[in-house]
């Protein structure tokens, strides 16, 4: 089937709801650590309390790849129902959290959070590959890139707002010690999570199967239970792996490594390294969780700045090249954080509001860097892949591929809770340190992938 090229309207909106998706996501990297530390939760138990994400990750995105590729609704489409119910979802357990009791509670409410968001975030990689022309995919997924970084860093400086705008008081608490300004901004979120995603549902249509794909959908349903199908489906994909996506596994498991590294102890490394203290009932530590979104943000926003950018260097230097070159000056970033301050002003910007000047200290640089990974992760994997894998099993292979992103991250949890940890020291510094080199060793394995085209 001839697929139309888009518009670049179209695809803005067609990826529009993945802000919203994105905006959860950023709300949980920068504010969990903290809300599970004023419910009580110590230091070394922060890893396995961020278990929910990969597992429902790893379980999630297969399933729901291999069901939407075989779902066709000529009134709700194929891919459309699953970002509408994971968006609802997503948006409850969003406003629910500030209010936990407990740090079981928390967890659990990130559990149903992380699955809704997989739910709507799998088929999002798919959409692309089913609406857009195969030139068009570079800019497909930089747009999603793009929204990565304008989602994520609205989340991220959504507290500092609150709180610099004397909206509300950084000492401000909740009765479960839970900062006030964390409950206003996991409200936002949810108004953005529900309300992006009705933007990309109501204003894009999707291509209906061709008449022999229909009938393969409609003859699978009835001679299989459905459990089955996808069981079937996804240990067939396995088994017919493309080339490149073998060899892009450990380019995914070494940044996506680092990555759950930097978000778990960012908070700690920085209330460690700049205020010599990681003791949540100071106020060093709140300012340490304001600093974390504020720095967040940042290399979300250069993320989104750059986004756009990326497209014509990969076409130049192609896409393995330029990952290579955007993992490797991450970690240079992540290594010289320890040694940064947040006093040394390297230059002021106006405020958009009026209000005094904006102050960018030493401690941002490593954020401008990651920048520039973050772009290249949300995109160059996914371009490397979306030309050598078939068509019609798109979402169950882009599914799969995101197994590559939850699976380090497990391996993470369990590494760094019962053995990592106690060898760097119980450092968060070192850590943080430990993700440099890993997204360095990620950029080297960039290099040895070896693009195929697809197979009808």
């Amino acid at each position: 089937m001839q697929k139309k090229r888009l518009s670049f309207w179209q695809i803005l909106t067609m990826n529009f709801g993945f802000f919203g998706v994105q905006f959860s996501f950023g709300l949980q990297q920068s504010n969990m650590s903290a809300i599970y530390k004023y419910l009580g939760a110590e230091e070394s138990e922060l890893p396995i309390l961020w278990l929910a994400g990969p597992v429902t990750g790893l379980i999630v995105q297969p399933i729901v790849g291999a069901i939407s590729d075989g779902t066709w609704s000529p009134k709700f489409g194929r891919r459309k129902p699953f970002f509408l119910v994971g968006a609802i979802i997503a948006s409850l357990a969003l406003v629910a959290m500030p209010y936990s009791s407990s740090i079981w509670m928390a967890a659990s409410l990130l559990w149903i959070l992380d699955a809704a968001n997989n739910i709507a975030l799998e088929p999002y990689r798919a959409f692309v590959s089913d609406k857009l022309p195969e030139k068009q995919y570079s800019f497909g997924f930089l747009m999603q890139s793009f929204f990565t970084g304008l989602g994520i860093t609205l989340a991220n400086f959504t507290p500092a707002i609150l709180v610099s705008f004397g909206i509300l008081a950084l000492a401000d608490k909740m009765e479960n010690g839970i900062p006030v300004y964390t409950f206003w901004a996991f409200g936002i979120g949810a108004i953005a999570s529900i309300a992006t995603i009705l933007v990309t549902v109501f204003t894009t249509s999707e291509y209906p199967p061709t008449s022999d794909e229909l009938k393969r959908i409609k003859e699978e349903k009835m001679k299989d239970n459905i459990i089955y199908r996808i069981v079937k489906d996804i240990a067939v994909a396995f088994k017919e792996m493309p080339k490149t996506m073998k060899q892009l596994i450990p380019v995914m498991f070494f940044p996506w490594y680092a990555m759950f590294c930097y978000w778990q102890y960012l908070t700690s490394a920085l209330s460690l390294s700049l205020y010599e203290t990681v003791d949540q009932d100071t106020l060093f530590f709140n300012k340490a969780q304001i600093l974390t979104g504020n720095l967040n943000g940042t290399y979300n926003i250069i993320c989104f700045m750059i986004a756009f950018a990326l497209i014509p260097i990969a076409r130049r230097i192609g896409a393995k090249n330029l990952h290579f070159f955007s993992l490797s000056l991450g970690g240079l970033g992540l290594l010289m954080m320890p040694f940064l301050n947040d006093t040394t002003i390297i230059f002021s910007l106006s405020n958009p509001f009026g209000i005094g000047s904006i102050d960018v200290t030493q401690i941002y640089l490593f954020s401008f860097l990651l920048g520039i990974t973050w772009a290249s992760m949300m995109a160059m994997p996914y371009q490397m892949l979306a030309s050598s894998i078939p068509g019609n099993k798109m979402g169950i292979y882009m599914g799969i591929f995101n197994m590559f992103i939850v699976i380090p991250m497990i391996i993470q949890i369990f590494s760094m809770q019962y053995l990592v940890y106690d060898l760097l020291g119980e450092n968060p510094i070192n850590v943080i340190r430990l993700a440099g080199i890993l997204l360095i060793t990620g950029g080297v394995f960039s290099l040895f992938v070896s693009q195929q085209k697809r197979v009808l």
